[in-house]
């Protein structure tokens, strides 16, 4: 039952780590009347624990890692994680940095990954429908879930 809703209503709550605003933008323009995201049923939420998926961009550093960690156990089970943007997918140009900690699936489980700088809404559209699949594959493996 849970998940059947999920597949046709995930609602995303937004984390942007040290980013510099290119995702964020994009993932703003994904959301308005000209993509419109809401036809499949996205719906961005100000907290995690109204939230069926965080998207993740931006470089995950020393300082918001913490928060990372915090908000992802804060969420409600199952929760699925999307990292959006070539800096949160691998680091980027910023794979070298003294302060980067390392891409988001290093530190929590990620299920979908949208690279790009900055990938487009057609992309991110399609990494919701991935995510889509994915959660409906699972329910038709017949995983017990928590």
């Amino acid at each position: 039952m849970i998940k059947n809703a999920l597949k046709k209503s995930i609602w995303v709550y937004h984390f942007g780590a040290a980013s510099c605003n290119n995702c964020d933008i994009e993932i703003l323009d994904t959301l308005t009347p000209k993509f419109d995201a809401e036809r499949f049923g996205i719906k961005l939420v100000g907290s995690i624990r109204h939230a069926d998926c965080m998207l993740v961009t931006g470089v995950i550093n020393s300082k918001n890692l913490p928060r990372l960690r915090e908000i992802y156990s804060q969420a409600p089970k199952p929760f699925y994680v999307i990292a959006i943007g070539t800096c949160s997918v691998a680091l980027g140009i910023f794979k070298h940095s003294y302060n980067a900690a390392g891409p988001a699936d290093r530190h929590i489980p990620v299920d979908v990954y949208v690279p790009g700088c900055p990938p487009k809404p057609e992309v991110m559209i399609s990494g919701i429908v991935k995510l889509m699949e994915k959660i409906d594959a699972t329910k038709k493996k017949g995983v017990r879930e928590i």
